[in-house]
This record gives C-alpha cells, structure tokens and sequence, in this order.
C-alpha cells in the first residue's frame, strides 16, 4: 500500500518527508510551551473550580444565612410522575445558584490570571537602552574640516 502511495504522491508530500516536517514543527519551543500552558490551565481550572464549590461558597452561603448556592433554583416546570415510568416530566428549572458560584469562579480565575501575569512581568528584564548615536557623517567632516582650518 504505501508503494503504491509512495508512487502516487509528489515529492513533496512523500511519507518521511512529512514525517520530518511534522517532527520539526512539533519540537519547536512554541508549540511544546502552548501544550504545557493547555495542560496546566485544565489542571488550574480543576483546583480553582473544587476551591470555589469546596471552600468559598460554603464560606458565602454561611454568611448568607445557610445557603447552599448550587441548590437555589428558580423552578418552570414541577417534575411529575416517577422517574423512569412512561409520562414522567422531569423539572424545568432556573439554576441561578449554580450561575452565582460560576461567576464567583470567573472572578477567582481572573484574578489569578492577574497574579500569574504581573509575577511573569516583573521577571522580565526590561530592554536595554539604545546605545548613544555618534556624531552623523556631515558633523564628522565639519570637524575634520574646522581641524584643517587651524
């Protein structure tokens, strides 16, 4: 089969040739460093979403009298009948607790986006100053010029 193909394809689209091309392409810094960035960010979004849903909303839905945010819904549509049996209606329901702690995990996100990106800035060398401009070809030859006078 991959005779065949191998006959088929231009030279440029040959198998090892691709090959290659790909393993370049895969084993430059940028893509190596944007597949570690997507892996820690999933990872992240685990430890912050278990933070919010584990420790801060306890925390808030104490101070708020006892609420447990993620259960406060705004019911449509009662359920009926038993799950399972023919004519079962399953609730229709406004989740806007679930919606409150998603909010509350934006804003902890976003501020630890913040903090990442003001350390990374601070480890950042600034630029180095451009180095002084000498004199330019015509100021030159004016002072050789006044030199001669003399």
């Amino acid at each position: 089969m991959s005779i065949l193909l191998s006959h088929l394809l231009p030279n440029h689209l040959k198998t090892n040739d691709m090959l290659k091309e790909f393993k370049n392409f895969i084993m430059t810094g940028n893509v190596i460093d944007f597949a570690v960035a997507v892996i820690m960010a999933g990872a992240i979004g685990l430890v912050i979403n278990g933070f919010v849903a584990d420790i801060i909303m306890p925390i808030v839905g104490e101070f708020a009298g006892g609420v447990d945010f993620a259960n406060l819904k705004y019911v449509l549509t009662e359920a009926s009948g038993t799950e399972g049996e023919a004519g079962y209606v399953a609730e229709n329901a406004v989740r806007w607790g679930a919606w409150v702690n998603t909010i509350v995990n934006l804003l902890i996100v976003g501020f630890v986006m913040f903090l990442l990106v003001k350390a990374y800035n601070k480890t950042k060398t600034p630029p180095a100053p451009p180095a002084p401009s000498g004199p330019s070809q015509e100021e030159l030859l004016t002072q050789i010029r006044d030199l001669l006078k003399k």
